[in-house]
């Protein structure tokens, strides 16, 4: 029976791990995903060695002033003669790795632009879902509330946010989650109308499962692809509006450097040191282009694969 089971038409059936793969490897064919794949896993790799290695304090001013790139100072020197290379790496922590809480200086693993997605996918997902499957009064007074906040910019929101509840990496969080969550409310609602109308949704509802079993159990892992490319997308969003944060002064808080700190420190003395100004900008550039290039990838993946 079991030689049968694992025999199909003659030839031996894939085992879990060769199904993964093969899933994964489709993403590779794409060049695209390849590429973005490539960028961001770069990206991680130089924030886990940055953990056990910098050449120099990120925070000492040990080096003359807006020098540029040499042997000692492989990316150069700020106007406080710090050495950008090595804020540069520490900087990556703060996104992808850790985040510091205010409580006795305790970290949280996983960056403050994970988090933030992974608070906007929840909080967009939950609302949406309900939206989209109980529909009536719960849909208009969920997508109203969801449209206000839309209707504000983003930077507008930020600011409210930190205006109320001060710096810190908590309240960045809180602010990416409050901006995304109506665009992902948005996508998982209108997937939600789409499921909640197929037979296995009329069956789960004859059987008598409530209305949160249905929703999360029955249809959000149809909707998973699609909310997945945009939480890919999402990533880069946040780490934009990260450095944005930090370009105007008001993100994440000193000591640890921040990227959209960096530049706007940089900028003052951008006639005299462009290299400060130009390191940090590649650095948010090229993890945002490589999110987005992954997430093209995934998306091209999740075509075919319904095609």
């Amino acid at each position: 029976m079991s030689t049968i089971s694992r025999t199909i038409s003659g030839r031996q059936a894939p085992t879990q791990w060769q199904r993964a793969w093969k899933s994964l490897s489709i993403i590779f064919d794409s060049r695209v995903g390849t590429f973005g794949l490539g960028i961001v896993i770069f990206w991680v790799i130089v924030a886990i060695i940055s953990i056990f290695w910098t050449p120099y304090e990120a925070n000492a001013q040990l080096f003359t002033q807006n020098l540029s790139p040499n042997a000692q100072n492989w990316l150069g020197t700020d106007h406080l003669g710090r050495d950008i290379f090595s804020r540069l790496i520490q900087g990556t922590q703060l996104i992808l790795l850790k985040t510091r809480l205010p409580w006795g200086g305790l970290v949280l693993p996983g960056g403050v632009a994970l988090w933030g997605v992974f608070g906007s996918l929840a909080l967009g997902t939950t609302l949406g879902l309900n939206a989209g499957y109980r529909g009536g009064w719960t849909d208009q007074v969920i997508m109203q509330f969801l449209d206000a906040l839309i209707a504000f910019p983003q930077i507008v929101l930020y600011l409210v946010v930190i205006a109320a509840l001060g710096q810190g990496d908590l309240v960045v969080i809180l602010a990416i989650t409050i901006t995304g969550a109506p665009g992902v409310a948005r996508l998982a609602r209108s997937l939600a109308l789409d499921i909640r109308t197929r037979d296995y949704i009329r069956a789960a509802e004859t059987r008598g499962e409530n209305a949160w079993y249905i929703m999360f159990r029955e249809i959000l892992p149809n909707a998973r692809g699609p909310l997945l490319v945009d939480a890919m997308l999402r990533v880069g969003y946040a780490i934009f509006a990260i450095g944005t944060l930090g370009f105007l002064g008001i993100g994440l808080p000193p000591p640890d450097p921040d990227w959209g700190n960096m530049v706007n420190e940089a900028r003052r003395n951008i006639f005299a040191n462009q290299w400060a100004v130009i390191w940090p900008a590649l650095a948010i550039a090229s993890l945002v282009i490589g999110l987005n290039l992954f997430a093209d990838g995934l998306r091209e993946e999740l075509t075919r694969y319904q095609k």
